[in-house]
């Protein structure tokens, strides 16, 4: 059984242009990242626990100079907390009172486990300037994910295919988490528009991302690939050091990044994904 952890970045409102009081027009946010991290079940007692000692670690350490109680639930991760001293001051005491060091090694003990645990990375980049039709942000975050759910498909079949994949998100909305397990039903017994459905069981899991290093590392991951379209910098540090874990299938010209889908076709980033790995490949060898 493989567990894919499943968090977004970005926005889900379709819109790209918003309009004030004032009538003046302002840019919103052009781009929806859905992202996947896999993780084999027999690896899934050394990823939780090399992160949580490190947590426990630095709980502890604050509970001894500063008298501060934290258990595993306040130390959770998030990529805003990490990037945004204001957000981070606001929103996590336990991360507030940590220094650079131990942030930025609490950091890397998080990106490490791609290598360490033979993660393999799946992400959807939605260019909402160039969708088409009547996209609302649920469509929108549906279609990412039957999407995701295509590429998560295509690397069991390819590369294990006696093993089946369960799907684990955080628990956001219930609303939004029905229509997506319907819409994950309705993909089970009918497939979706390109792809049958054979190894992905069950309903997608809803768990607290508070309690799942595997959400925190999917959101933490999908920051990066938004970083790196959002700036068009394919060589981004994070999204960088990610590009060896993306799927990348035999079955494909070696020029694909199977495991990085953007949409709709028609958008410019679809180039610049190409040329991006077609470069990174040639310059880095030794990444891949």
């Amino acid at each position: 059984m493989y567990f894919f952890y499943v968090d977004e970045s970005g926005s889900r409102d379709p819109e790209v242009q918003g309009v004030r009081k004032d009538g003046t027009v302002f840019a919103k946010d052009p781009l929806y990242v859905l992202t996947a991290v896999s993780l084999f079940e027999k690896q899934w007692f050394h990823f939780e626990r090399e992160i949580s000692n490190v947590k426990l670690e630095m709980a502890d350490d604050l509970k001894r100079v500063k008298q501060l109680d934290f258990d595993l639930a306040d130390c959770e991760v998030k990529s805003t907390w990490l990037r945004i001293k204001k957000v981070r001051d606001e929103e996590s005491l336990f991360l507030k009172e940590l220094s650079a060091d131990s942030i930025a090694k609490l950091s890397e003990v998080f990106f490490r486990q791609l290598a360490d645990r033979h993660m393999t990375v799946f992400t959807v980049v939605v260019d909402k300037r160039f969708l088409h039709g009547n996209y609302d942000h649920h469509k929108l975050h549906q279609k990412a994910y039957e999407l995701l759910l295509e590429r998560i498909e295509y690397y069991l079949d390819e590369c294990h295919p006696k093993h089946h994949g369960i799907v684990i998100m955080d628990d956001t909305d219930r609303t939004i988490n029905r229509e997506l397990s319907m819409k994950h039903a309705r993909f089970q017994r009918e497939g979706g528009q390109y792809q049958q459905f054979d190894h992905i069981v069950e309903y997608p899991f809803f768990t607290d991302s508070r309690l799942s290093n595997g959400v925190q590392l999917a959101d933490l991951c999908s920051y990066n690939v938004y970083r790196a379209f959002r700036d068009k910098d394919f060589q981004y540090g994070y999204f960088a050091k990610m590009l060896g874990c993306f799927y990348c299938s035999t079955r494909t010209t070696q020029d694909k990044l199977d495991g990085l889908k953007v949409y709709p076709p028609e958008s410019d980033l679809v180039g610049f994904a190409k040329a991006g790995w077609g470069a990174l490949k040639t310059s880095q060898p030794t990444l891949f």
